[in-house]
């Protein structure tokens, strides 16, 4: 057998090359792009004309609120260090979770040191001691020199000042909620300092819209709180899943068949018992008051412990419970004898991974350089997307046919557009910009996920073509351990790199191409949204759906040519024929013992989360005595148990992929 022998080559060469070169593209691009944050955050300005370069990014557009005259709120450095945030002249026109984005309002915007605290009219402030307080609200080097029509119709100052609140760096009004009803009406009132009350019924309208973003803020400071207080029990229950993930597969080395089984029953009792309490509390919440109201009619809440108190929600957890039993019964029942094959198949898996244990520390390998792939692709789309100048462009609240149009703020004033129209402004609208170099921005940025995707598919790739290397060297080794290598996981990741770095660019192109045009697909399926056209929805969930499923098949026939090339070294054409044909002779094989190892190892996820989710329900909700005062006071107790089921559930797939990848390699192996 020539698994490892000495006259293996290089192969797909060219491909090889390919990636060396958009690699060497990429990081120079990543060069450009930190040499331009460096310079400006050293003040000095870079004055290279790199037309097609990332020069013009500029992160700042995404951390500071821009003014009228686009320019940033609180950095250091500026005239507005000490003015962090951003006051809206007219909220009324901008009163919209939009404005958190980059959105700009048709209202001035100036930055200002902390938000209004009171209420007031430009009316009553200037012929009161209030208008110094005032002044800090109206533009910059405001003179009172004009009457008080000239200065609200030029936007020197706002009519009125509400008070408000900052919210993402912007002052937003302070509507409070009051048992939870927004607090704002028809006629809604503020007495200002001199006692005499004030209708401000156009703030209806804005009050409606922010009623949005005021309940998302609460709900998020409300997790940011419970995570502030829970979060090292959170990670006591991420180390428990991973010592449970790491024990659970130690014993399957000694006592898989027993482990199998074990695994299938408490599977099976974890459901259950997960049925029978959906159905005590169920019980419970009979005849009490409100837990008859339908899901529909309650609508969406924020505060999620509402839910809770309904029957409906329990019964819906009961059916879904139920519908998981009876289908895994069912299966146990049909595949009884296929498991007791795909048993035997753990146990040999389990004797590998056994002889190569270093082989469980893998992932954690996959994992940090999928991490530095996408902090690269994060950091370049960051800068792609900032990279647009300022656009101004005039607003006027009356009939001015210029409106929209774009003007340079310094020259507007003794322009010809400010004498056609008197009213108007010229004010900074967003970022964006009309040269060759804009226009290809939208090409940048698909070049940068293709480069992600290609990236990130290689280093999978990579993960796959080591471990089927180290597990084929146990495969087809006549006396184990003797004649293994003495790093089997080391030598198969040397070989992988050294002879096969093309190939398995290759497989990653090929994978890339198709996840890039599945990305495209979506993005025009978000512009046709709006239209009525029935044949282009058509095309376009039949496009979606057979690029999904090609994306299915190539990743299923790549994993396999990785494993034809860990063990024959072939180029992936070759490999991949192979592995299919192969495929194809034992397709029963293949469909059969694959799917049921699949299912085993699904079983064994799921008793992992599960234990380890209802441990933390039962410790996060007070219900385990002894430690009752230990568990910390939360606004959702399902924050926490979230978490720890979510990230239980990477822990133990990162464990258990290496055992998939284990099995598959044997069973090609066996299949030869």
């Amino acid at each position: 057998m020539q698994v490892f022998a000495e006259c293996r080559g290089c192969t797909d060469v060219i491909c090889c090359v390919f990636l060396l070169l958009a690699i060497v593209g990429y990081v120079a691009v990543g060069i450009i792009v930190g040499t331009e944050l460096v310079l400006r955050s050293r003040g000095v300005s870079v004055c290279l004309d790199l037309s097609t370069a990332w020069t013009h990014g500029d992160p700042r557009k995404v951390i500071y609120p821009t003014d009228s005259r686009g320019e940033f709120c609180g950095q250091k450095g500026t005239k507005n260090e000490n003015k962090p945030f951003l006051f809206y002249f007219n909220i009324v026109k901008c009163a919209s979770p939009l404005v958190l984005l980059e959105f700009q309002c048709p209202t001035p915007q100036i930055c200002v040191e902390k938000c209004p605290d009171r209420y007031l009219t430009y009316l009553n402030a200037r012929s009161s001691r209030d208008f110094e307080y005032y002044k800090q609200f109206c533009v910059p080097g405001f003179k009172d020199n004009k009457g008080v029509a000239e200065v609200l119709r030029d936007g020197d100052c706002p009519a009125v000042l509400i008070p408000s609140k900052p919210l993402a760096r912007r002052c937003f009004p302070a509507i409070h909620a009051h048992k939870g009803v927004l607090m704002v009406g028809n006629e809604t009132t503020y007495e200002d300092g001199h006692g005499s009350r004030k209708n401000i019924t156009e703030l209806v309208e804005g009050a409606k819209k922010a009623n949005g973003v005021l309940e998302a803020r609460q709900l998020a400071m409300r997790i940011f709180e419970d995570y502030t207080v829970s979060w090292y029990w959170i990670i006591i229950g991420l180390v428990i899943a991973m010592v449970m993930s790491l024990l659970f597969i130690i014993l399957l080395r000694f006592l898989a068949g027993i482990m199998v089984w074990v695994m299938i029953i408490m599977v099976i009792l974890v459901l259950g018992y997960g049925i029978f309490h959906c159905y005590m509390e169920y019980s419970r919440l009979r005849g009490e008051a409100g837990s008859d109201v339908s899901l529909v009619d309650l609508g969406f809440q924020t505060d999620f412990r509402v839910y809770l108190h309904l029957r409906q929600t329990w019964l819906a957890f009961m059916i879904i419970l139920s519908i998981l039993e009876v289908i895994i019964i069912l299966l146990l029942i049909f595949l009884r004898k296929r498991i007791l094959i795909a048993i035997a198949l753990i146990k040999e898996a389990s004797r590998a991974v056994g002889y190569v244990m270093c082989s469980m520390l893998y992932p954690l390998v996959t994992f940090f350089l999928l991490c530095l792939c996408i902090a690269y692709w994060a950091s370049t789309a960051v800068f792609l997307s900032t990279s647009n100048e300022a656009v101004y462009k005039i607003f006027d609240d009356g009939p001015c046919p210029l409106t929209s149009k774009t003007c340079n703020p310094e020259i507007f004033p003794s322009s010809n557009e400010s004498r056609l129209c008197p009213n108007a402004r010229c004010q900074f609208a967003f970022y964006g910009g009309e040269s060759g170099y804009h226009r290809a921005l939208l090409g940048l940025q698909i070049f940068n996920a293709f480069m992600f995707f290609w990236l990130a598919n290689f280093v999978l790739a990579l993960g796959q073509v080591t471990l089927a290397g180290a597990f084929a060297s146990y495969y087809w080794a006549l006396r184990k351990p003797d004649d293994l290598p003495a790093f089997p996981l080391f030598s198969a990741f040397g070989r992988a790199l050294r002879y096969h770095t093309g190939s398995l660019a290759f497989g990653a192109l090929i994978l890339a191409i198709v996840q890039i045009i599945r990305v495209i697909l979506e993005y025009l399926d978000q512009r046709l949204k709006a239209a009525e056209n029935r044949f282009a929805k058509y095309l376009m969930t039949c496009l979606k759906c057979c690029f999904w499923c090609l994306e299915k098949f190539i990743k299923f026939l790549n994993r396999n040519a990785y494993i034809m090339i860990a063990i024959y070294g072939t180029n992936f054409c070759t490999s991949a024929r192979n592995a299919f044909f192969l495929l194809m002779r034992n397709i029963i094989r293949v469909a059969v013992l694959d799917k049921v190892t699949d299912f085993l190892f699904l079983l064994g996820k799921l008793l992992i989360v599960g234990s380890v989710g209802i441990l933390a329900f039962f410790f996060f909700t007070h219900r385990i005595r002894i430690v009752q005062d230990t568990a910390p006071p939360l606004n959702y107790y399902w924050v926490p148990i979230l978490t720890v089921i979510i990230g239980s559930y990477l822990i133990a797939h990162g464990f258990f992929s290496v055992y998939g990848m284990c099995v598959d390699t044997l069973f090609l192996c066996f299949c030869e």
